[in-house]
């Protein structure tokens, strides 16, 4: 056997490991996990995440039953409200019947396989649109991650993406577009939406959805003005919104022009935004279209995935399952199907 495994490529190695561990009781990495999130949730004692009540104590245990065994959890209840609670409640894994399958799904959406790889590398207990709506309400927890205030020189650019309806019916506003098409006018109009991406020298990063057009001040301080202060010194390009932002805010304020004639003024340049703008969207392009309503969770993800850089670590894959799981996450698959777009 040893030979025959020897004899393989990388990629038949990995297929193998695959095939194994899905003929295998993998409950040891997904309970670990639990544990953590156990440990993280409660680490200022126990609280109901829906009201922060601390009046809460121990409930009992309860037995899910999921094809690789039988998984034991702690139930809690408020002492007011008499409502009884575990520690994976308004969590992604929430009411999940196969846990044992959680790490190796992050495995898959950190490597970026498409739905229906995943759910060919995870095998046939789960199908490609349960996997849709499992990535779903781990981003949407991975984007409520807040980012910590800029220090020192802030590189700040926008880019724009089509506005999508992809997966919509009966679309009314024009005619349906097949593998992304082309925006209706030249220029900057309301079929692109605007993202904005905020960036220091210690690679903190901001990126969000300010809506469709161009760059409104107002969007602007909304989105960002609660991580600038004083002290920091920003790099745009010329567009004037950045220009009266700055102004407005009393910000030292270094601007380039897009014809790129100078791209460096001493220690100031937006070359690692303009970078990350790249990165970006080659990342995005491998999914041929993201709906405009859920571009806000996929820009969550590649923050998460580019801080990381992209290892597919053990360390990783615990820590985003961690971290989704820290955050109160009440999406339903029919309320993630009606999410309004922009």
């Amino acid at each position: 056997m040893k030979k025959l495994a020897d004899a393989l490529d990388e990629g038949g190695k990995q297929e193998l490991v695959y095939f194994l561990q899905s003929r295998m009781k993998p409950l040891s990495a997904p309970i670990r996990a639990i544990d953590e999130i156990q440990e993280q949730k409660h680490i200022g004692g126990l609280v109901l995440s829906t009201s922060e009540s601390h009046s809460v104590v121990r409930f009992g245990k309860y037995v899910i039953k999921t094809r690789a065994g039988e998984v034991k959890r702690q139930r809690y209840r408020c002492k007011f409200c008499r409502q009884t609670f575990n520690d994976l409640t308004n969590t992604p894994l929430q009411r999940t019947r196969r846990p044992h399958l959680w790490v190796r799904f992050i495995e898959c959406m950190i490597e970026g396989f498409s739905l229906r790889k995943c759910a060919e590398k995870l095998g046939e207990e789960v199908t490609y649109v349960t996997l849709f709506y499992w990535r779903h309400k781990i981003l949407s927890a991975l984007k409520q991650i807040p980012t910590e205030a800029f220090q020192g020189i802030v590189e700040m650019d926008e880019t724009y993406f089509l506005y999508s309806e992809k997966g919509k019916r009966n679309i009314s506003e024009r005619k349906s577009r097949k593998r992304g098409g082309k925006a209706e006018f030249r220029g900057i109009s309301n079929d692109q939406i605007c993202v904005l991406v905020a960036r220091d020298r210690q690679k903190m990063t901001f990126s969000g959805v300010l809506g469709r057009g161009r760059i409104r001040t107002t969007k602007l301080d909304e989105a960002i003005g609660g991580q600038l202060s004083d002290s920091n010194v920003l790099c745009t390009v010329s567009w004037r919104a950045f220009s009266f932002y700055a102004n407005s805010k009393g910000l030292d304020h270094y601007r380039f022009k897009s014809d790129g004639k100078q791209r460096v003024k001493g220690v100031y340049h937006i070359q690692n935004v303009n970078s990350y703008h790249s990165r970006l969207k080659r990342w995005i392009d491998r999914f041929n279209g993201v709906a405009t309503k859920y571009l806000q969770n996929y820009l969550a993800w590649f923050r998460c995935l580019d801080s990381k850089e992209y290892e597919n670590t053990t360390s990783n894959k615990k820590n985003m399952l961690v971290a989704s799981c820290l955050f109160t996450v009440n999406e339903t698959n029919s309320k993630l199907r009606r999410t309004a777009s922009y």
